[in-house]
């Protein structure tokens, strides 16, 4: 509150308090795109003044004006405000600058007056030096429209606000006046990291002299010896015993700092992505070919689009590359046999023991919270894969999310070894309780469960629970009494929940075994936090459960834009970056854990992404300046992933018997070389990239590429039993993969591993509207119940009743 009143720029950012209620700890949480705001030097007319006008106007009565707006807030201190107005007009830099163009503004004969706020720092690198006022402000009149474009020009009355670039080196500064009571720089482009020959100087700017300079060539100061705003971000939220501690005790004003710097993260790398859209351009070789005897000679005047790529971490496409490997490790290693879901217990005594003796609460302090969880994390991850708590693993993969109300929590694939599964009702109770144990002879665990495993008690006990939606529960929550546990016909198990009189108290209520969250008491014991543990060895489940952890960010309706020029004569296109920031929200917990640069995925065995092409059709890399004819003139234009296959097959005789999508389990693939070699060590899972029927050549090369070992070229894959076809449809029908519409049948099937039932249904509807299947009917009766999935689920949804069951047509 305080540090509003004395704010330099307002937040431009949608704040949700929609979880900052009851008895929760309070988050700061943001959709969309954070930004900060500067208006005038002086208020429009009829308007009271806000922020950085406050320095300006009616300074006589500026203690009164700047509490104005709080009067309603408890515990707003006069004496406190005017200590920090005296404090920052004192020390603070740009309080000192407003406080100029203020006298200058009482000066006769002064008809106009703009603030320039120089972005620059050309004299000093040091992150903790105090510049003065006037390497800060320069006052300038007239001609002051010819600033450089990362410079804050500050009109005297002007009805708009406009936008403060991210890496102007004040940008923490005007919105933080408390944390930056100097107005000391934040991030700051082109500084390079300490010199490694020196104890003395810790950071050197890198100005465009020194980029000139011999000594210090351009490829020694674009190669990752520059200071990076995540490296900034984090060297400034570490704790130091000769530092101020004012940031890591500022409390909601911390978290907001946390994610305010996020996405100034994003922002720079998203923003590299943007800029570099119109740069780096792919087109098919043959249609660079085209071009070129068509008289395009620029790469600039061939096609454009605006993506958001799958190297992008975060992204949907980055979360659906995730999702489609996982199913490749399932069709490799068998079906998955655990699912786990750890979640961060604010109480663990390494969290308490740090800040209760700062007297902060764990929710002040989401970088410690992220950081004991990611140690809990790998230890956990250590017990089930290296020590086998609960078997031999053969293979897993995890997904860190984090919660609305900022505890961040991971999801746990666990692929068991044949010899340690565990596929029967008792085998399951084994490892698996959804009990309460008895008091007397296992307190410890008795107060663990009643601690962390007990869901509720919701309903008219608690209305304002996250579970409850419309007056109704939404977990299923209380569940029924089970003497014993069983498989349901949907995959899902149903545990031991008997009626043996054990109760705990929680919020007051009563409740018994039907509220008990399904857990191991191993893990329950050593890691003292909610671990959900399900079993998970049924075919029905998988795909929900893929999904489930690779669903991405909490995210609204996507929004879609035209094209920038404005015409209709193309159809609109989607600008996957815009979409991406305005559709996400962000926490506190998940700005530390990527400010840490920890990751939000794993997974073992890797998976190797197998790309395939036509002939001619391989992927060409190149710029808006690069002409075409040199483009092709390049020796690596005509090679390719694929391509280099062939020439390995040639090379090596082992890799006559090995299909392209095993050929990664016995050869490595050299990029910077092109070409493949012998594995030495390690193993990896091949997965040819989907294609959806309607690629046509393209979806039968890849029906053929499944079958086909060792082929030397594309004709041989056209070839079968020693006659060579004209297409790969041919060899397909040649094969037995086609006719009598099981090819339709089949990509249906296919698409079942990994897409939804909406998805089949739709691929059906595009089916029967192509006119391409001869008897739709048939194509039905085989796949009808893979078009149905889903539907059942969401009738069960919205009646709240899992007992509806109806038959397939």
């Amino acid at each position: 509150m305080y540090n509003v009143m004395f704010a330099f720029t307002s937040p431009g950012a949608k704040v949700d308090n929609r979880f900052n209620n009851g008895r929760f700890p309070p988050n700061f949480r943001i959709q969309g795109q954070s930004c900060h705001r500067i208006g005038s030097m002086l208020p429009m007319s009829g308007q009271n003044p806000r922020f950085a006008q406050l320095y300006v106007y009616d300074t006589e009565n500026e203690i009164e004006n700047r509490m104005h707006g709080f009067r309603s807030k408890s515990g707003v201190d006069v004496n406190i405000v005017r200590k920090l107005s005296e404090m920052l007009y004192e020390h603070n830099v740009h309080a000192q600058s407003f406080r100029m163009a203020r006298d200058r503004l009482c000066e006769e004969g002064v008809s106009d007056l703009k603030l320039r706020l120089i972005s620059e720092r050309r004299n000093d690198g040091r992150i903790y030096n105090q510049p003065t006022v006037s390497e800060v402000v320069a006052l300038i009149v007239e001609d002051v429209d010819t600033a450089e474009k990362r410079d804050i020009i500050v009109q005297k009355q002007y009805g708009e606000l406009q936008r403060i670039d991210e890496y102007h080196t004040s940008y923490l500064g005007y919105q933080y006046p408390l944390l930056f009571p100097y107005g000391e720089d934040g991030y700051r482009p082109n500084v390079r990291h300490r010199d490694k020959g020196t104890n003395i100087r810790h950071f050197t700017d890198i100005t465009q002299s020194e980029q000139n300079n011999k000594d210090i060539p351009w490829e020694e100061a674009t190669k990752r010896n520059r200071l990076t705003i995540r490296e900034w971000l984090a060297f400034r939220i570490q704790s130091r015993s000769n530092e101020a501690q004012t940031l890591l005790r500022s409390r909601r004003l911390y978290q907001q700092f946390l994610v305010d710097g996020f996405t100034i993260m994003e922002s720079e790398r998203l923003r590299w992505l943007r800029k570099n859209q119109s740069k780096l351009r792919v087109g098919k070789y043959h249609n660079l070919n085209e071009y070129n005897s068509n008289g395009e000679m620029h790469g600039s005047n061939t096609g454009k689009r605006v993506v958001l790529p799958s190297s992008y971490v975060g992204s949907r496409r980055y979360m659906d590359q995730l999702y489609f490997d996982g199913m490749a490790i399932c069709s490799y290693v068998g079906f998955p046999d655990l699912f786990i879901t750890f979640t961060c217990n604010p109480n663990w005594p390494e969290i308490q023991r740090l800040l209760g003796s700062v007297h902060l609460k764990a929710s002040d302090h989401p970088d410690i919270i992220s950081r004991v969880f990611k140690m809990k994390f790998d230890e956990l991850l250590s017990d089930l894969t290296k020590k086998s708590l609960l078997g031999k693993v053969l293979a897993y993969m995890y997904t860190i999310e984090f919660q609305k109300r900022g505890l961040p929590h991971a999801h746990i694939l666990i692929f068991l070894h044949p010899s340690n599964k565990y596929p029967t009702p008792s085998d399951i109770d084994r490892i698996i309780s959804a009990e309460i144990p008895d008091q007397d002879t296992n307190e410890e665990l008795y107060n663990l469960v009643k601690t962390h495993m007990i869901h509720g008690p919701y309903g008219f006990a608690n209305r304002s629970s996250p579970c409850m939606k419309d007056g109704k529960y939404s977990k299923y929550f209380p569940k029924q009494f089970q003497p014993e546990t069983i498989v349901d016909q949907d995959g899902f198990p149903v545990y031991r929940r008997r009626d043996n009189g054990h109760t705990v108290l929680k919020n007051g209520i009563q409740v018994d075994n039907r509220n008990v969250v399904p857990h191991n008491a191993k893990l329950l014991t050593k890691y003292q936090a909610h671990i959900n543990m399900e079993w998970c060895n049924q075919s029905t489940s998988i795909k929900y459960l893929f999904k489930y952890i690779n669903k991405g960010y909490d995210r609204i309706t996507a929004a879609i834009v035209p094209n920038d020029d404005g015409t209709s004569n193309h159809p609109q296109n989607i600008d996957e970056i815009k979409q991406y920031i305005d559709c996400r929200y962000v926490s506190p917990s998940e700005a530390s854990w990527r400010i840490f640069s920890f990751p939000i995925h794993g997974r073992k065995p890797a998976v190797e992404r197998l790309y395939f092409h036509c002939e001619g059709q391989n992927s060409v890399y190149y710029t808006d300046f690069d002409r075409i004819n040199i483009v092709l003139e390049k020796p690596s234009v005509t090679e390719s992933m694929f391509t280099s296959w062939f020439e390995a097959n040639c090379k090596y005789p082992e890799a006559q018997n090995l299909t392209y999508n095993k050929f990664v389990s016995k050869f490595v693939y050299v990029k910077k070389k092109r070409e493949w070699k012998p594995r030495q060590k390690g193993y990896t899972i091949g997965r040819l990239i989907w294609v959806p029927p309607t690629t046509g050549e393209l979806y039968y090369l890849r029906l053929m590429l499944t079958h086909v070992k060792g082929p030397r070229s594309y004709n041989d894959i056209k070839t079968v039993n020693n006659v060579k076809y004209d297409t790969f449809r041919d060899a397909c029908f040649a094969m037995g993969f086609i006719g009598d519409d099981r090819e339709f049948i089949a990509a249906i099937k296919e698409a079942n591993h990994w897409g939804s039932g909406q998805y089949l249904r739709l691929l059906f509807v595009h089916m029967l509207l192509s006119g391409s299947i001869n008897r739709p009917r048939h194509v039905w009766s085989k796949t009808c119940h893979l078009l149905a999935d889903g539907i059942l689920y969401a009738q069960q949804r919205i009646a709240n009743n899992k007992g509806i069951i109806f038959p397939i047509l």
